[in-house]
């Protein structure tokens, strides 16, 4: 795995999350109560022995930059890094990146160095666990040139995705980005007795899905990055080289989801904390890292909680409800609140902390206030939520609707970050 370099690529602006991306990038957003999204592939690479990783960042990268350095930082024998490469202007170029290829070939001296062989490209904003030796065995035994992770879906699901055509061997001969019709789905439709042949239970699924994992010799990717000026992979790339060279699949079927929208984000989390996850944070000698923060035991004094995840250092009063939900670090909830299908980020510091004084007359500490309800939401970092506030969905509330700062967005109604309610704050 030594001679393999990892490229994750940080996202666009992010416009699908909003409010959740207004102050920080995708793959800085907080996840599962104490983790954020980046730290998903990178843990993905370290348990695959891949440590050389490029993480390329441009919009709201602050959060993201200090996380990583304050998380990933390898003993100086193994020769591994996590290295942040932002957009910039440099003599090559002005321009922001425009897309997933334009981001690497604008950090392509990187990739022109000695001893590299193989270039794996992940997105920064996914949630799943693989081995990304495994999709390396699968390129070297097809002698590819490239090779794409493929997640085997239905129909229904198809037009979300790119969808390959593949022949028996798996290699790639057609592609088609998100087919609607039935005649596009018939073009590109697999035997489900091919996928059974190879020890996946097709469960009815006819299409494979491009999960926008790449694994490149690195002679191809320079040579297309240099003769080309295409901006995109999965768009531009692949489809254009099918014919002229081998690209095979790999099949993965585990769980995976992309965290594009805030939909996808409230349900993987809420997913996190049922009786059984579909995603498991605790497999054993697959662990998920994150940064130490040295935090006390979380304290709780006559609440109930079912089904739910609390992470560290928070404080749950009497009385108190919660249930379904996910509490972040640092999280303090008053007496007789219920919290209900709610992520609750938690908070940067305590309420001790001289960060948390605030300027605003009468506001009230961070955390949840005593008598509050909260149900289908996402509170963000650092919020202050007074005494006897309910935050619910209203019956028939459109898309986008806003009650103050609350913003409501796919079914969820979100609280964004560092947001104040006085006591007795009303959403009519």
């Amino acid at each position: 795995m030594d001679n393999l370099v990892t490229f994750i690529l940080g996202g666009g602006k992010g416009t699908r999350l909003m409010p959740l991306t207004s102050e920080r990038s995708k793959p800085a957003v907080p996840l599962g109560g104490k983790y954020r999204l980046i730290d998903i592939p990178i843990s993905n690479c370290i348990n695959s022995e891949l440590r050389r990783i490029y993480l390329l960042t441009q919009f709201n990268s602050v959060s993201l930059h200090r996380h990583i350095r304050q998380t990933y930082n390898f003993d100086p024998f193994n020769g591994g890094f996590v290295e942040i490469l932002a957009a910039q202007q440099t003599n090559e170029g002005a321009d922001w990146y425009q897309g997933t290829a334009d981001a690497v070939r604008k950090q392509i001296r990187y990739l022109q160095q000695p001893g590299i062989e193989y270039v794996l490209i992940l997105s920064g904003d996914q949630l799943y666990r693989m081995d990304y030796r495994q999709m390396l065995k699968t390129h070297v035994e097809s002698g590819a040139h490239a090779t794409i992770a493929a997640l085997p879906v239905d129909e229904e699901k198809a037009a979300d995705f790119g969808i390959m055509r593949v022949n028996d061997s798996g290699r790639v001969e057609g592609f088609l980005e998100k087919p609607k019709t039935r005649k596009d789905l018939d073009l590109v439709r697999v035997d489900p007795a091919w996928l059974d042949a190879r020890g996946i239970d097709s469960k009815g699924r006819t299409c494979l899905a491009s999960m926008g994992i790449y694994l490149f010799n690195i002679e191809f990717l320079l040579d297309v990055l240099n003769k080309t000026t295409f901006e995109d992979f999965g768009k531009e790339i692949f489809p254009t080289s099918i014919r002229a060279r081998h690209v095979q699949t790999h099949l993965f079927d585990g769980y995976w989801e992309d965290i594009g929208t805030i939909k996808a984000f409230y349900d993987a989390n809420l997913a996190l904390a049922s009786k059984n996850p579909p995603f498991s944070i605790d497999a054993p000698g697959q662990p998920i890292y994150s940064r130490p923060r040295f935090l006390p035991p979380t304290r709780i004094d006559g609440a109930t909680i079912r089904g739910s995840l609390v992470a560290d250092g928070c404080e749950i009063l009497d009385n108190s409800l919660i249930e379904n939900s996910l509490v972040g670090l640092r999280c303090v909830i008053g007496q007789n609140a219920v919290i209900k299908d709610s992520i609750l980020m938690g908070a940067d510091y305590f309420n001790t902390d001289q960060r948390a004084k605030t300027a605003q007359k009468d506001a009230p500490p961070l955390g949840i206030g005593e008598g509050t309800i909260i149900e289908g939401a996402i509170v963000d970092k650092n919020c202050r939520i007074g005494k006897g506030i309910t935050i619910r969905v209203p019956p028939n509330t459109p898309d986008m609707a806003e009650f103050g700062p609350l913003i409501y967005r796919d079914g969820v109604m979100c609280v964004p970050r560092g947001t104040v309610l006085p006591d007795g704050w009303s959403m009519t």
